[in-house]
C-alpha cells in the first residue's frame, strides 16, 4: 500500500502543482476562468495557494490525510463550480478528487489519531 500511495501523490503533485502555480502567477486561462466565475481574482490566488498547500502537505511526514482532504474538498467545489457556473466539464475535477479520497483512506490512521487527540 505504500507505494501505490506514493503513486497516487506523485500523480496529484504533478496535477495541483501545475493548477496551482498556474492560478498564482495568472495565466490568461486561469484569469478568464475565475472571471467567469464572477467572485473576483482573489479566488484565484486562494484556490491556487490551497492546492500547492494541499501538495505540501501530502509529502509533511504524518500530515497527508490533512493534504489529501485539503485536495478533496477542493475538487468538490471545482465540480460544482463546473456544474453550476462553468460548464459540464467537470471530469478531470471528479477523477482528481477520487484520487484524494484514495490518498485520504490509505492514512486514515493519521486522521484517527488526530480525533483521539482531540478527545482528551
Amino acid at each position: 500500500m505504500k507505494y501505490f500511495s506514493v503513486t497516487l501523490r506523485v500523480i496529484l503533485t504533478f496535477a495541483f502543482l501545475a493548477a496551482g502555480v498556474t492560478k498564482i502567477i495568472g495565466v490568461e486561462m486561469m484569469v478568464k476562468t475565475f472571471d467567469h466565475i464572477g467572485l473576483g481574482q482573489w479566488l484565484r490566488y486562494l484556490t491556487g495557494f490551497v492546492e500547492v498547500l494541499g501538495v505540501i502537505l501530502l509529502w509533511t511526514p504524518n500530515r497527508q490525510a490533512l493534504g489529501a482532504l485539503t485536495l478533496t474538498v477542493t475538487m468538490i467545489g471545482a465540480v460544482l463550480t463546473h456544474i453550476f457556473i462553468l460548464g459540464p466539464s467537470s471530469l478531470p475535477a471528479v477523477v482528481l478528487g477520487a484520487l484524494s479520497i484514495c490518498v485520504l483512506y490509505l492514512h486514515k490512521e493519521q486522521v484517527i489519531i488526530l480525533l483521539d487527540k482531540n478527545k482528551k
